[in-house]
């Protein structure tokens, strides 16, 4: 059985070593050989390959299970789209066989702003970023190809977790966040969306989508009031980005994210239920 992993980053390379951990040798696709280098010690088989150069993908083994969790980072050189729209397409082409579950990591940014609303699988996607924009064109792309039709799509929320807690150094450093203090933000343990994503691949339906979040939205301001008050800080302040910059930067999403179709289909228990419980473990584990 071959697991195969495209963006073995801060989530693909958990799930990677849930499989590892059963004794399993997944293979992860990564354009970096340093990074293929480090892959190694930790127990996969990596594979030097870039989605935006489909000529590099003609390697890929025929795998049974494949995660698609491919990430636009601060060093890609390519456009959002070509990175995260043509790269999926080429990587599906790549595929010698139809593997029998195919998952598809994509991002509730899909939905845009819904004014504090909640949002399920049934909202109606109409994102107002780029990254959303991107991010449903990719789902689109997948699902109009002849692979996609029963891929599972993964709508994560923010992902948070050891090393990756937003904006952490601008608290600790007294700055200002900028960010919209009162509206709401969507988080789900990196440990946790592992687990979902283990779970989709042994008991999604094919062809669904599901939103992947704790299912306790959270006010900004109270999330970094939270966080000042465990790490001892002073309480939070807050610099209102501006609404013109609504197209190209985070900070402006107010909706309210619902878990109950992936806790019902997957039958999963979140080890962080909320953010309360996530934070102070990450902390925990920084002393």
């Amino acid at each position: 059985m071959t697991r195969l992993i495209f963006g073995c980053g801060y989530l693909g390379q958990r799930v990677g070593q849930r499989w590892i951990a059963r004794g399993e040798r997944p293979v992860a696709v990564t354009r970096s050989e340093e990074q293929a280098q480090a892959l190694v010690h930790l127990g996969f088989q990596p594979l030097v390959a870039d989605v935006t150069r489909p000529e590099t993908l003609k390697n890929l083994p025929t795998a049974e299970t494949v995660v698609y969790a491919v990430a636009y980072g601060r060093t890609n050189s390519a456009s959002r789209t070509r990175v995260q729209v043509d790269g999926l397409r080429a990587a599906l082409d790549a595929l010698k066989q139809p593997p029998r579950r195919f998952i598809y990591i994509s991002s509730t940014s899909v939905y845009g702003d819904l004014h504090g609303d909640w949002v399920d699988e049934q909202t109606p996607c109409k994102p107002d970023r780029e990254e959303g924009r991107v991010a449903w064109a990719a789902e689109q792309a997948l699902r109009a190809h002849p692979l996609g039709a029963d891929a599972v799509v993964l709508r994560l929320a923010g992902l948070y977790g050891p090393d990756r807690i937003p904006r952490l150094g601008d608290l600790v450093a007294g700055q200002p966040l900028t960010l919209a203090a009162d509206a709401m933000v969507n988080l789900i343990h990196v440990d946790d969306a592992a687990t979902v994503v283990l779970a989709a691949v042994e008991r999604a339906p094919a062809g669904d989508t599901l939103l992947v979040s704790d299912g306790h939205p959270v006010l900004r301001r109270e999330f970094y009031r939270f966080l000042s008050e465990r790490l001892g800080l002073p309480p939070p302040t807050f610099l209102e980005p501006d609404p013109a910059e609504r197209s190209s930067r985070r900070g402006f999403g107010n909706k309210r994210i619902c878990n109950a179709h992936m806790l019902k289909t997957l039958g999963v228990t979140l080890q962080y239920p909320t953010y309360r419980e996530g934070l102070v473990a990450v902390l925990a584990a920084r002393n």
